[in-house]
């Protein structure tokens, strides 16, 4: 009877861990697809006023750009800051690097499980679409992917050409979050058609990320 009860309790205990650990999950995945549609409405309201909205009365970011990604059926709302809080809501913009759709380097960062999820799904010579909030729109080609310890990650601040930098943290699949490893893809102002297989640069390469040097580097710990 002891061992009956016994193996009783472990079942509904591991019941409830599942259950709980469900319940979590999947108010992160609603949480983050909830903020989004929030902050579409703050984007529109943006772009009618001419001046930042905030998506929430008590939110401390809003929106600056739009980010879509047309072969993976992706729009996104890119947020001023990469801090934490920032993240749990969509692409971040980190401070210290170019203006969304502006010359030089852009650098965006966001969860390898929520909204940069679709970076497993990129390759060379996808497209990426910027729309700033005076409806300048920016296209841009994925011109590198490279995976890259976070003590070695450097980007230039000033390139040739405008460049968006996407972060995110590495592998996708990872059971526990965080880690030393982040998934860097680099894409630059469309020009023309790009071919080709993708590449992947090892952790340890001596060009990490194929922009023009620069001592001048925005430099992030995600």
């Amino acid at each position: 009877m002891n061992h009956r009860l016994a193996l009783s309790g472990a079942v509904v205990a591991l019941l409830v861990v599942g259950g709980v650990t469900l319940a979590s999950g999947t108010y992160l995945y609603g949480k983050a697809h909830v903020g989004q549609w929030l902050l579409h409405r703050a984007w529109a309201r943006t772009q009618a006023s001419g001046k930042p909205e905030r998506p929430w009365p008590w939110a401390d970011t809003q929106p600056i750009a739009r980010l879509m990604a047309p072969r993976q059926r992706v729009d996104l709302l890119v947020l001023a800051g990469a801090s934490g809080r920032t993240l749990a809501w969509g692409p971040g913009h980190l401070d210290g690097s170019a203006d969304v759709g502006l010359p030089g380097n852009a650098v965006l960062s966001a969860h390898r499980d929520t909204h940069f999820r679709f970076l497993a799904r990129a390759a060379i010579g996808d497209r990426l679409l910027v729309e700033r909030a005076d409806g300048h729109e920016t296209a841009y080609r994925i011109r590198e992917i490279a995976i890259v310890d976070v003590r070695a990650l450097a980007m230039p601040r000033d390139t040739e050409r405008p460049t968006l930098t996407l972060v995110t943290c590495y592998p996708f699949d990872a059971l526990v979050p965080g880690g030393p490893l982040r998934y860097v893809v680099t894409a630059e102002a469309d020009a023309s058609p790009v071919h080709g297989p993708v590449r992947i640069v090892p952790t340890g390469a001596t060009d990490l990320i194929a922009s023009t040097p620069s001592r001048s580097v925005v430099r992030t710990r995600l």
